[in-house]
């Protein structure tokens, strides 16, 4: 099964799972059985492979909880609860995953000084990766749309999002997914099931193991010149209760006049990313963490995230540069090091 990782709402960067190997051949999950349910949600993909001895249908529920999700923090329902917060609906009150999502958004973007900021909608809008179509874009609108950038903007008060200013809009693509995986992982264990893969449009949890075993086994895309080139796999890794997740910057992209437009947004700058770092992937105990750090990385850069890492060791990452010669440079922590090749 080939699976591929979020960039924005349509998947640029892949990860490849080699589900090989899963009958049982001794120990006490001799009698689990494979399931696999997949499909389209949340404007991209969802593929989950699970073992359980039960023969419960599960496929209803989880279609449930996808629209319960896209109810809450769609930017792409009107009707959503963080869409009519957005318009200054006094009547959305915030439910339990707009509340978490918020307070895991707060909590990344004042680690990072900013670098991951859940309010750059507007900016995200402007350039052509948001609901709305791109317009023109010019250094007096990105000034004005700048006003209107600040995770210290916004305030979740009683379950109503305060704003310093009405025309500020939040924007959860770069966590939601992840947490959507998150939310899926929690169902999946109230049910009793206890090994699980489960890749919503990229963000990958990988709970327990094979019948065998073995881990789970979990490709980095190789960067691509065009979005439209094969994908190759770059390296492999394992995994085992964590989460992985990517962001880049060479499969969502638009050219303009020559310029190639990046989907990730600098939100001190107003504009697309332009430094040399291609990918970024983050492995985390769970997938929102690891969702909003690649989108922050990506933002700040190869050597701004090697220093934030140093001071940050729950979190491990691989990163893929442009060597401005051709070819790809790779960085990696050493625990994603430890994860590589094994299976």
């Amino acid at each position: 099964m080939i699976v591929t990782m979020k960039n924005f709402r349509v998947c640029s960067t892949m990860v490849f799972c080699l589900l090989a190997g899963f009958l049982c051949s001794c120990g006490e999950k001799k009698a689990l059985k494979q399931y696999r349910m997949n499909g389209l949600a949340q404007g991209t993909y969802y593929a989950i492979t699970y073992f359980s001895s039960s023969n419960e249908n599960l496929q209803p529920a989880v279609d449930s909880l996808f629209k319960a999700f896209d109810r809450s923090v769609s930017t792409y329902q009107p009707n959503s609860i963080l869409s009519r917060m957005n318009i200054n609906d006094t009547t959305a009150l915030a439910d339990p995953i707009f509340e978490t999502i918020f307070n895991k958004s707060m909590e990344v973007s004042a680690k990072t000084e900013g670098a991951f900021d859940f309010t750059v909608g507007p900016l995200v809008n402007a350039w052509g990766f948001g609901p709305s179509k791109k317009g023109n874009v010019d250094q007096a609108l990105v000034d004005s749309l700048l006003t209107l950038v600040g995770y210290h903007k916004v305030r979740l008060v009683n379950d109503k999002l305060l704003k310093t200013d009405p025309r500020i809009r939040v924007d959860f693509n770069a966590i939601a997914q992840g947490y959507t995986s998150d939310w899926l992982a929690g169902f999946f264990e109230s049910k009793g099931i206890h090994d699980y893969l489960i890749d919503v449009g990229g963000e990958v949890l990988g709970i327990g193991s094979k019948p065998d075993g073995k881990l789970w086994s979990v490709g980095i895309e190789s960067p691509a010149i065009n979005a439209e080139d094969e994908r190759k796999v770059q390296a492999i890794i394992s995994l085992k209760d964590l989460a992985i997740s990517t962001s880049g910057s060479y499969r969502k992209y638009y050219e303009e006049n020559g310029i190639r437009y990046s989907h990730t947004i600098d939100p001190f700058t107003g504009y697309p990313v332009k430094h040399n770092l291609l990918s970024v992937s983050v492995l985390a105990r769970d997938c929102m963490t690891a969702d909003a750090f690649a989108t922050a990385f990506m933002v700040m850069g190869l050597e701004k995230s090697k220093g934030f890492l140093q001071n940050n060791r729950e979190l491990e990452a691989y990163f893929i540069s442009d060597d401005l010669n051709g070819g790809f440079s790779v960085y990696y922590t050493p625990g994603f090091e430890s994860l590589l090749n094994v299976n």
